[in-house]
């Protein structure tokens, strides 16, 4: 059994400590916040992921986890010290590395004993070298450390099971000792690893992001051009599907991606390139058609609406997709930002992103309980995310409760037939 701490105490930080907890390693997670860190240990989760919460309380009741404020008690004996902290975007698309340098130097001032520090933020390649410069040349007390990169490949809402059952796990290290202590750690989940450098496991973090964000953007640009001619989005991406070199996943249509990952990772891999005198053109035009994407609908009800003011809207959606209550770059936030700027009336429903929600416009929208209670007397309905309670309200139910049965559709949830005595419309069909 190793020693791991975790800094960070987010979607990466916390599901990695809990998933290593799980397979048996003994595992400190360190947090600035001693409110959360409190609420955690009493068993309740900071974040909505589904499965995450019974590990947490299995694991601490069996010794093998523990939350903390202390940083230096934390680290200065771990056989491992994960970095789990965000690295937000900048207004000019590149990584903020400010909390991963403030991690590194607490490390530097704090371990106590050899050890190998693990950068599981997603940060621009080279940083894993930087950061070994860092905490070497701030080290407090003659100890030996090696940095490596281990990504994670986690997606919002499945983030445990994408953990323990993960396709790959990808390490990168600089050293043979450094490799084998990583194969060792992760020896027990029984899983592929691709081992390799520091600066291809950094790259392949951004590669697999970028790459599924332009397979989503594809499929977007793809169902606007049906629309113009005539042919369905669905029908084209099934028929994509069967070939094995394309597969099936992220063929989708819809009102543009989101969340904490694709459109931070496509904007930071596009300025690294830049700031290197190269241009990814394939990125940037992904960039550009999320961006376009996000107000598809918009654009679809202003040829209808000249104006949205005192028009009463429901939406149905908050977050960027479901199974999360994370809003980062959900498109709900670009349209209800217009809308409510051009002085619509908004009832809003989504199951756990109105908490959230609350904390952008906290009285601006009256945010209700069911979908139904949104669609009574509406003139107008956006569909932003494809819960499970929005895909179960029959096609009745809007032509019944709304003022006028006007629904634009950004993830398909309907087929076109049930819909056909509505004013529905979707994407790319």
């Amino acid at each position: 059994m190793y020693k791991v701490a975790v800094a960070g105490t987010g979607y990466v930080g916390l599901v990695a400590g809990v998933c290593f907890a799980e397979k048996g390693q003994n595992v400190i997670c360190v947090d600035i916040d001693e409110n959360k860190v409190n609420i955690m240990k009493s068993g309740v989760s900071p974040i909505y992921e589904q499965d995450l919460e019974e590990l947490m309380q299995k694991n601490y009741k069996a010794g093998r986890l523990d939350y903390t404020t202390d940083y230096k008690k934390a680290y200065k004996d771990a056989d491992f010290i994960f970095i789990g902290v965000g690295t937000p975007e900048r207004k000019d698309g590149s990584a903020n590395l400010d909390y991963v340098f403030n991690v590194a130097k607490q490390i530097a001032e704090s371990v106590e004993k050899d050890c190998i520090i693990v950068l599981k933020s997603t940060v621009p390649i080279g940083t894993n070298d930087e950061i070994e410069k860092y905490i070497k040349e701030n080290l407090t007390h003659n100890v030996k450390i090696e940095v490596a990169s281990n990504p994670e490949f986690l997606a919002q809402g499945t983030a445990v099971r994408d953990t323990l059952h993960a396709s790959r796990i990808v390490i990168g290290t600089e050293s043979k000792f450094a490799e084998e202590k990583m194969l060792d750690l992760y020896k027990n989940f029984e899983l592929p690893i691709v081992s390799t450098n520091r600066r291809s496991a950094e790259m392949i973090k951004y590669a697999s992001n970028d790459f599924l964000a332009l397979k989503i953007s594809y499929m977007n640009d793809i169902a606007n051009l049906c629309e113009v001619v005539g042919a369905n989005v669905e029908d084209v991406a099934k028929g994509m599907s069967y070939d094995k070199r394309i597969g099936d996943k992220f063929l989708r249509a819809g009102c543009g991606y989101g969340g904490s990952c694709f459109p931070k990772d496509t904007k930071a891999l596009h300025y690294l390139a830049q700031q290197g005198g190269y241009e990814l053109k394939t990125v940037k035009a992904a960039i550009e058609v999320n961006k376009n994407q996000k107000l598809i609908l918009l654009k679809k009800a202003r040829k209808i609406f000249k104006s949205f003011k005192n028009v009463n809207i429901a939406v149905l959606g908050l977050t960027f997709k479901p199974g999360t209550d994370d809003l980062r770059e959900a498109p709900s936030l670009d349209n209800i930002a217009i809308l409510l700027e051009e002085g619509a009336n908004i009832k809003a429903y989504d199951p756990v992103g109105e908490e959230n929600y609350k904390k952008i416009y906290p009285t601006e929208i009256e945010y209700v309980k069911t979908p139904e209670i949104a669609l009574k007397d509406a003139d107008v309905c956006f569909i932003f995310t494809e819960w499970n309670e929005i895909k179960n309200v029959k096609p009745d139910e809007y032509k019944k409760l709304m003022k006028r049965p006007l629904i634009f559709d950004g993830r398909n949830i309907y087929e076109l037939e049930e819909m056909k005595d509505l004013e529905y419309y979707s994407i790319g069909r």
